[in-house]
């Protein structure tokens, strides 16, 4: 037999089973870089008698914007994506070269779950898969990419990336919605289930995009701003001394993002899960950068959800020696049945415990109210904070007013009138936490940027 009729005969055949997938890897990766590894793969489904040409994953590396990346994209066209042994063992070459050569990987995911033929074994590897993403976490950034249904294990992939994408046909479950519908004595449709306006208590959807250029947009800006990727200092024309007047007279938390983070440099990720907190990476005077920002218009309580939020994120930040920032209006733990018995209080544990991770600069900026427990995790000195600020009018205390005090200490039979005086608004003034040492700097809200960008030079590790 012709040899080359005979190569050209079988990439044909690969090149049509996955023609669908190529098309979105072409689109999400630079024109003409992506090199396809084990593209010749093949195996025989014995329960469905059918080939899997390419085993129903399509991998390689190639670049986006620039940037190196692995891509491991599941071929719906196969078997509806169906996972199998040798489909794990393409997905693990990928994962063990992007080890290898230090580089991101992206995850394309889009399959009905596994190829039940293949029994136990296909779990054997899964398990491979799964272990391997699982030790990459935090040593090279993943991404994941729901341009489909990913339903089964295969959607721990999802949990393993630091990073998902949702478009609108991404429905992302550990089981099928119909499934987990029916034992929930509902008849939903699949995207009130497992799309990203569903998962709002599950941190797993970053960003709902409509198109793969914002894919390439948002990859792009996260690795700028990574120092393992890009330099952690860049000139990039930002002014160092800029002022905002405006924020003397309103300071919200969008204000303060579009302010204090050079234009066109920070992505916010995760904005339908607790979104009372935001998380934001970028650049402030060219330098990298880590925020957490509460913004919740009479300040933010706390609980299991938002802990959880803030802990992934500050894991991330201490994994790839981002500066870590906090701008407080945070008032202390939720007072309710539910939150008294959740995981609030080992996820502030997980939180304190996570701070320990971070080896650069801590800063915390009050600029509005700390208050109790969101004094002690995300201002206190004694947290690990380096260089604390407060603006002139906002609010340090142990309780948020006088009433809350007169509550605290009801049965003591406290002297209320000493607890008014003690709890009053001008007792709460910044300026008593300064005389004490723990807060460095009482300032006036314009210039927050410039103190910022004095303070991350000096502490820049």
């Amino acid at each position: 037999m012709d040899k080359i009729k005979q190569l050209q005969a079988r990439r044909a055949k690969v090149l049509a089973a996955g023609e669908s997938v190529r098309k979105t890897i072409s689109a999400l990766v630079d024109a003409d870089s992506f090199v396809e590894l084990s593209g010749f793969s093949f195996s025989k489904n014995e329960f469905y008698g059918e080939d899997a040409e390419g085993e129903g994953v399509v991998t390689g590396f190639a670049t986006i914007e620039g940037y190196p990346v692995y891509v491991a994209a599941q071929n719906f066209a196969v078997l509806n994506g169906g996972v199998s042994e040798a489909n794990c063992e393409k997905i693990l070459k990928c994962l063990a070269l992007a080890e290898k050569n230090s580089t991101p990987i992206l995850y394309v995911l889009n399959s009905y779950g596994v190829q039940i033929g293949e029994g136990v074994t296909v779990l054997e590897g899964l398990a491979k898969v799964l272990s391997k993403a699982a030790k990459l976490h935090g040593v090279v950034p993943q991404f994941a990419y729901i341009n489909g249904e990913v339903y089964g294990q295969a959607a721990l992939l999802a949990a393993c990336a630091d990073f998902t994408f949702f478009d609108k046909t991404g429905v992302l479950a550990a089981d099928s919605p119909l499934v987990i519908s029916a034992k929930s004595g509902k008849n939903l449709p699949k995207e009130e289930v497992g799309g990203a306006k569903a998962l709002t208590n599950a941190n797993l959807v970053s960003f709902e995009v409509e198109n793969v250029s914002e894919i390439r947009e948002k990859f792009s800006k996260i690795l700028d701003v990574l120092p393992d990727f890009n330099s952690v200092v860049v000139e990039n024309g930002a002014d160092l001394n800029k002022v905002f007047p405006s924020l003397n007279q309103q300071c919200s938390a969008e204000d303060l993002i579009v302010s204090v983070f050079d234009k066109d440099t920070f992505v916010e990720c995760g904005k339908n899960y607790s979104p009372e907190v935001r998380c934001v990476i970028g650049r402030i005077g060219g330098i990298s950068a880590a925020a957490v920002l509460f913004d919740r218009e009479e300040g933010v309580f706390l609980n299991e959800n938002n802990l959880a939020k803030i802990t992934a994120f500050v894991e991330f930040a201490a994994y790839y020696n981002l500066p870590f920032i906090t701008f407080a209006d945070v008032l202390g733990m939720t007072s309710d049945l539910s939150t008294s018995n959740s995981l609030a209080l080992k996820n502030a544990f997980k939180l304190m415990e996570t701070y320990d991770l971070l080896e650069n600069a801590k800063i915390s900026v009050v600029f509005k109210k700390a208050i109790g427990l969101g004094y002690t995790l995300f201002v206190a000195k004694s947290m690990g904070f380096d260089y604390t600020y407060a603006f002139a009018n906002s609010k340090i205390a142990l309780f948020d007013s006088v009433q809350g005090a007169e509550i605290e200490f009801d049965q003591e039979k406290a002297d209320r009138e000493k607890l008014a005086a003690k709890y009053a608004d001008e007792n709460s003034d910044p300026l008593n936490a300064a005389k004490k040492g723990y807060v460095d700097n009482i300032i006036e809200p314009q210039y927050i940027k410039q103190y910022l960008i004095a303070s991350l030079q000096m502490l820049l590790r």
